[in-house]
């Protein structure tokens, strides 16, 4: 018993930096669970249960985000300062601006994935990010998903 529950404490002490080498799995689920609660209960409803934190929305290795196709954010769960800002002009560490190819192969192909590098907020050092992109409607829904130095 004791070992089970040291076990338990372990990994869950460790969640919060629990990135695997590849969760794009999650980051798409996490994406299409958005689109889904969207087509359920609106746009509006998503956006505020995002800005809100609900767990539904946010798991150790991704959480959702919800763009305009102008580039303003209109729901962010982790960094709420960005919400209603428009961050697009803003690069990477290596100068790539991510955000307007997000954008931009949002409106001309639909969905797919860009890669990156960003602070991770979780071990404050810049890491390869990966982010799934789809745009639903008249909002582009997102998930990143960090893969280490």
């Amino acid at each position: 018993m004791k070992f089970a529950a040291a076990l338990i404490s372990a990994v869950t002490l460790a969640a919060p930096y629990a990135y695997a080498a590849d969760d794009s799995a999650a980051a798409i689920a996490m994406v299409d669970k958005g689109v889904a609660y969207m087509q359920k209960n609106g746009k509006d409803a998503l956006i505020k249960e995002v800005n809100a934190k609900n767990p539904e929305f946010v798991t150790a290795t991704t959480y959702l985000t919800v763009r305009a196709p102008d580039g303003t954010q209109l729901a962010h769960p982790t960094n709420p300062k960005l919400v209603g800002k428009n961050a697009v002009p803003l690069p990477d560490a290596d100068g790539k601006l991510f955000r307007k190819e997000i954008i931009d192969r949002a409106q001309k192909e639909g969905k797919g994935w860009v890669d990156y590098r960003y602070n991770n907020p979780q071990t404050g050092v810049i890491e390869k990010k990966s982010t799934y992109f789809l745009k639903n409607g008249d909002v582009i829904l997102e998930a990143g998903i960090y893969k280490g130095k």
